[in-house]
This record gives C-alpha cells, sequence and structure tokens, in this order.
C-alpha cells in the first residue's frame, strides 16, 4: 500500500497551499490556485481512506467489548470489504498526472496506403472523430480541410476543446486499418487501407517561443476541391520552421486567421515533438502498449464485412461497427485508459 509518510506529505503540501491563498501576499495565485484544485480529489481520496482504516480499527477495539462485541462482528466484513477498493481508488488518484491531459487537441487525418478508399475512410475518420467530440459536448474546429474529387480527405486537421479533451483522446493516434469493398469498386472484393491519425495537445504561449528567423512565411492561391472555387485569392498561408523541416500551410478565406492558424499549428507540432522526444527517453528501457507515441503503429482494424472493431494493443474486440463509426467511441476509449493505468500501478507498486 502507498507509505503514510508520503500520503503525509501530501496533506501538508495541500495545507500549505490553502494558507498561501488565504494570506495572499507575494505568490503566483493562479498557479497556485491550480496545483491546489488538482491535489484536493487526491486530498479527498486520502481522507476517505483514512476514515475508512480509523472505522475499521474502532470495531475491531470494539470486539473486547462484550457489550459492542455483536456491532463490531456486524459492521467489520462490510468495512473490511471496502477497503481493497478504497486503497485502488487511492492508488490511482497518485498516478503521475499528464500536464497535457486537459489541454485541447488537434486531431490531424490524413489518407495512408489504399488510394482513394483511404482517403474516403479518412473522411469516414474524421467525421467519427466529429459525432464523438459533439456527443460529449466538446467544441470543435475546423482548421484544415482539402478533399478529394470522390469526397475523401487529402488532410483535414480539427481543434477540439473542452473539459480532459486531450485525456479522452490521446490514445486515438496511430494506423487505423479499414477492411471493407470500396464504393469504387465494382467487383466486390474486400480492399485494405489505412489512414493515419495524430492527436497532440495544443500549444500555449509559454510552451514554444519560435524566433522570427527560424520560419519562412510564403502566401500562395488557395485551391478548392476538385477545380471548384476558381476565383480564388493569394490567401493560404504555408509556415516552414527551417531548424526542424516542419511546414504548415491554412487555406481558410481569411490570410489573417490563416496566418494565426498556421502558427498555432506549428506551435502544437513543436509542442509534440518535444513531449516525444521526453516520453522516448523515459520509455527507452521499457515496452508500452498504450500511449507508445509511435504514429506508425497499427493500433486498430475495422472490418466492415463482419460489423468488427479490433483494437489490436489491448485485444479488444466489439461487434458494433456502425455504432462506432457514428461516435460511439467511450467503451473504446474507457478501455485504452483503464489499461494505461493498470501500467502506471504496475510501475508505481514494482
Amino acid at each position: 500500500m502507498v507509505p503514510t509518510e508520503r500520503l503525509e506529505q501530501i496533506i501538508q503540501r495541500f495545507q500549505f497551499l490553502e494558507a498561501s491563498m488565504a494570506e495572499g501576499g507575494d505568490i503566483d495565485i493562479a498557479a497556485v490556485a491550480k496545483e491546489y484544485s488538482d491535489m484536493r480529489p487526491v486530498v479527498e481520496q486520502i481522507e476517505a481512506y483514512r476514515v475508512l482504516l480509523s472505522d475499521i480499527a474502532e470495531a475491531e477495539a470494539m470486539l473486547a467489548d462484550p457489550e459492542m462485541k455483536e456491532l463490531a462482528e456486524e459492521e467489520l466484513p462490510e468495512l473490511r470489504r471496502a477497503l481493497p477498493e478504497a486503497e485502488a481508488a487511492l492508488q490511482l488518484s497518485l498516478l503521475p498526472k499528464d500536464a497535457a491531459d486537459g489541454r485541447p487537441a488537434l486531431i490531424e487525418i490524413r489518407p495512408g496506403t489504399g488510394g482513394d478508399e483511404a482517403a474516403l475512410f479518412a473522411g469516414d475518420l474524421l467525421r467519427m472523430y466529429h459525432r464523438y467530440a459533439e456527443a460529449r459536448g466538446f467544441k470543435v474546429e475546423m482548421l484544415e480541410e482539402s478533399s478529394t474529387e470522390l469526397g475523401g480527405i487529402k488532410e483535414a486537421v480539427m481543434r477540439v476543446s473542452g473539459q480532459d479533451v486531450f485525456a479522452r483522446l490521446k490514445f486515438e493516434s496511430g494506423v487505423h486499418r479499414v477492411q471493407r469493398v470500396p464504393e469504387t469498386e465494382s467487383g466486390g472484393r474486400i480492399h485494405t487501407s489505412a489512414a493515419t491519425v495524430a492527436v497532440l495537445p495544443e500549444a500555449e504561449d509559454v510552451d514554444i517561443e519560435i524566433h522570427p528567423n527560424d520560419i519562412r512565411i510564403d502566401t500562395m492561391r488557395a485551391s478548392g476541391s476538385g477545380g471548384q472555387h476558381v476565383n480564388t485569392t493569394d490567401s493560404a498561408v504555408r509556415i516552414t520552421h527551417i531548424p526542424s523541416g516542419i511546414v504548415v500551410t491554412s487555406s481558410e478565406k481569411s490570410q489573417h486567421r490563416n496566418r494565426e492558424i498556421a502558427m498555432q499549428v506549428l506551435k502544437t507540432r513543436l509542442f509534440d515533438a518535444e513531449r516525444q522526444k521526453v516520453h522516448d527517453e523515459r520509455s527507452a528501457n521499457r515496452a508500452e502498449q498504450v500511449g507508445s507515441g509511435d504514429r506508425s503503429e497499427r493500433i486498430r482494424t475495422y472490418n466492415f464485412p463482419q460489423g468488427r472493431m479490433s483494437d489490436h494493443r489491448i485485444n479488444l474486440t466489439l461487434y458494433k461497427l456502425d455504432a462506432i463509426m457514428q461516435g460511439d467511441l467511450d467503451e473504446i476509449i474507457d478501455a485504452l485508459i483503464a489499461d494505461h493505468q493498470s501500467q502506471l500501478l504496475a510501475e508505481m507498486n514494482g
């Protein structure tokens, strides 16, 4: 179980933060308030655990009292049954938090192998995540979307904001494979194609500083899908980050807005690269099934003829593909989060 000294240190830190906010003075009130808010659920779990231990100790002491023994024998089994659950809840609350979990996320979707069918599947994934986000009450904003003549997606970047967005979506990064008879296929043969998904926590200004000399900004003619929008203007913006080679484009109607979007996406990709570097260093000596961050990893297969979705990281198979493509993803996401938490618990107790 968690050492008593560690629990005491957490309580003392929480009380110090509480006193600091009450006194005011020369402190960063926003930072202190955030840490206090983040610690509150942990402290509540510690207090609930301590109350339960105290109740068990009292009931055990009552066994020696002939008048109270019968009551104690009645209460003790129930109290002891509650203990493992309380310990598990406490350990979960003590798991290291990803500082980016509460941030908005950028979802980038691109077709992989499979030509037109891969682009159509990329469009299906875009709609799936859009529906999931809306069902959870998240706000969705399309930053970039370029289409093929058949209605597929060449590239899409979607910003999703709301409570714990990145925490819910971060395990979606990877290669998504589809097996189905393409709409363009007259022979009825099942094809396999793929699309890649990258979920990035949105960067804040304090995370990444971009030196003006490190970027090149080009404006260019925005092109519509399938040859449409002939009367285009030179509004599209392409930003190249010279040190990393990252190139970002935005082709909405407003050049000013395109510059804003492209800079935000560039900051987010640079921030993600930094996080990935730190993650790789930490996990160099251990294999992680979920959250490996390897975007070349095939994580999931969507088999339309059998109505089946299989997540290969956790060996989860569900036969409700229609509902999943409509955005019913919570069962999958909850299972991925639970698996990740179990790995963290194993590390913490190892």
